[in-house]
């Protein structure tokens, strides 16, 4: 199957859902295939909550919108230029998806299918609706992709490689059970920020799209701040307060009462603005609804920790504070070069 032949199928899908990615829906008349799926698109999006209590519309939409926004020809061009497509491996994958998010396992779908594998594909129950619609799509855009894309729903087998995703607990189920084939395993994860106290307004108000998009439910969501020890969180609270509304959705603010009361039982010493907890603490790992801070003395110390926990880090937040960190507001808008973990899916894949 021809690279090019793929390429355009992905673009034509990232189309489609640019028809979802903005608050109002807007029927594109010009895209293919849409009398066939427009309208059921549309009611998975608007049903998505219904399947997963954190999937609510406006959530769908900007992974949605994530997506459509990846899936041009430009940025599908300038990502697989760096690769040899000459031969295609015709493996099949196995691919184990979280559900922790939106269309979280899209880009190893993606992956799987442009390195000119077979992707089969076993969902989380978390998630279920909205891939199987889209590979539909694309299997009718492109019917040569009809035999490659295989979902199933009881124990995955017949794979030659795997990548698969979940926790700490279940990687060290995957390592076992998937040490005989090659494999890309992936653990829990965290994002953090590095300030400094020198930062916008509008940089700590966009800090706060990578704290409470998706209710911070996602690797790349920011669980934990670096912050000097004579840090005023005035500043940063004032940021936060553009999402106050996140506390009317009653998961999120399930969430934050129980996990305050905890902190508060526990006498741990927190600041709160109504919405949001922040609590000192050396781990990453903060739960719904709260973030955690540890202060620095020096960035210096704050790269070094940084570099050590490594594996435990998704992305790094700031203003250029440290190497290799993401702008304010982009964690969860990676570009398709953005690898989970930092691991070439693409260049794993065509080498099998």
């Amino acid at each position: 199957m021809n690279l090019d032949v793929k390429k355009i199928a992905f673009i034509k899908l990232g189309k489609f859902l640019e028809q979802f990615s903005n608050t109002e829906i807007v029927k594109n008349n010009e895209v293919s295939h849409n009398d066939e799926f427009f309208s059921t698109f549309e009611g998975l999006m608007h049903q998505a909550v219904h399947h997963n209590g954190w999937f609510t519309l406006p959530e769908v939409t900007i992974a949605v919108k994530s997506w459509a926004d990846a899936l041009t020809k430009e940025n599908i061009d300038t990502w697989t230029k760096a690769y040899d497509f000459n031969k295609e491996p015709l493996q099949k994958i196995g691919l184990i998806l979280a559900g922790n998010i939106p269309l979280v396992g899209f880009h190893d779908f993606l992956c799987v299918l442009l390195s000119g594998n077979i992707a089969v594909i076993k969902l989380s129950s978390n998630d279920q609706k909205l891939l199987p619609t889209l590979a539909n799509y694309l299997i009718t855009i492109e019917p040569q992709f009809k035999d490659r894309i295989v979902f199933v729903k009881e124990k995955l087998e017949g794979f030659d490689a795997v990548i698969a995703t979940g926790s700490n607990n279940t990687a060290r189920y995957f390592d076992y059970y998937f040490s005989n084939v090659p494999n890309i395993i992936r653990k829990n994860r965290n994002s953090v920020a590095v300030l400094n106290g020198a930062e916008s307004h509008d940089d700590l108000v966009a800090l706060g799209k990578d704290v409470f998009t998706y209710y911070g439910l996602g690797c790349r969501n920011v669980s934990k701040l670096f912050v000097p020890r004579d840090y005023n969180f005035d500043a940063f609270y004032q940021g936060m307060f553009e999402y106050k509304e996140v506390i009317e959705y009653e998961k999120y603010s399930n969430n934050y009462d129980y996990n305050k009361a905890v902190f508060l039982m526990s006498e741990f010493k927190i600041l709160d603005n109504g919405f949001l907890t922040i609590k000192e603490d050396k781990t990453y790992a903060s739960p719904i609804s709260s973030v955690f801070y540890e202060f620095y003395d020096t960035l210096e110390e704050v790269k070094e920790r940084l570099q050590i926990d490594s594996e435990k880090i998704q992305c790094i937040v700031s203003n250029d504070l440290v190497e290799g960190s993401v702008r304010f507001g982009q964690t969860q808008t990676p570009q398709l070069w953005d690898y989970a973990d930092n691991v070439d899916t693409l260049e794993f894949l065509l080498n099998l």
